[in-house]
């Protein structure tokens, strides 16, 4: 009996042991696809509604949302910076920065774009098919509302940087949260497609929006050669 008790005790610490170590390797897999550091402050870069500074939209609350359960889930702490003032690099710091730059919503995007990401570009809001429609390495991904929309995730580090920056740039508020949404659940099955995690694009496309809402998206395509590279 005696014996048996031991055993029991010995094979249940292995598997306590065995259980931990999986999830301890889970969440440093999920950390480093995020860029994330346990313990450390991460910040989420807020942007505006659609030419109207100072306002934030509830999708975009609930994009922020994400990113901070996300960053609870690793041991991280959250702060804050409006897309309007903050200037600089982002230094020991990894940026969520969320929000495309059309209409002023987050001039930041914009810059981020400029300066790492040469191959992507945003065509301008418009009343024919085109209207928000993103062009990656001259392919072109039309915005249609409700309907099927795109958002680019992008990890990249600016050289002065020790941290990378998480760029989050959806054709619609909704894009984005679909696309932090749907990482945050299935960042291990992305993970495994791509060459790295230290620096990638994604295209994430959202469909059946009228039935599914935020949650029907899925991967498109690993964008990454052709965003990190000048026409």
């Amino acid at each position: 009996m005696l014996v048996g008790l031991v055993t029991s005790l010995i094979g249940g610490g292995f598997v306590w042991l065995w259980e931990r170590g999986k999830r301890t390797g889970r969440l440093r897999r999920k950390a480093d696809f995020f860029g994330l550091v346990p313990g450390e402050t991460c910040f989420i870069v807020i942007g505006n509604k659609h030419n109207t500074r100072g306002v934030t939209t509830h999708k975009e609350i609930r994009a922020m949302i994400e990113v901070a359960t996300l960053a609870g889930q690793l041991g991280c702490d959250v702060a804050t910076e409006s897309s309007d003032d903050f200037r600089g690099i982002n230094d020991d710091r990894t940026e969520f920065c969320i929000g495309g730059p059309l209409g002023e919503a987050n001039l930041r995007t914009g810059g981020h774009l400029a300066a790492h990401l040469p191959g992507v570009s945003i065509l301008p809001y418009g009343q024919g098919p085109e209207s928000v429609a993103f062009d990656v390495g001259g392919r072109r991904y039309p915005y249609r509302k409700n309907e099927v929309e795109y958002a680019l995730v992008a990890k990249f580090r600016p050289p002065q940087a020790a941290r990378p920056v998480m760029l989050v740039c959806g054709q619609s508020s909704l894009a984005n949260q679909a696309a932090i949404h749907f990482l945050r659940r299935n960042y291990h099955q992305v993970a495994d497609t791509l060459d790295t995690v230290d620096r990638y694009c994604l295209l994430i496309k959202i469909s059946d929006i009228g039935t599914y809402g935020f949650q029907g998206a899925s991967l498109e395509r690993d964008v990454t050669a052709d965003a990190f590279t000048a026409p």
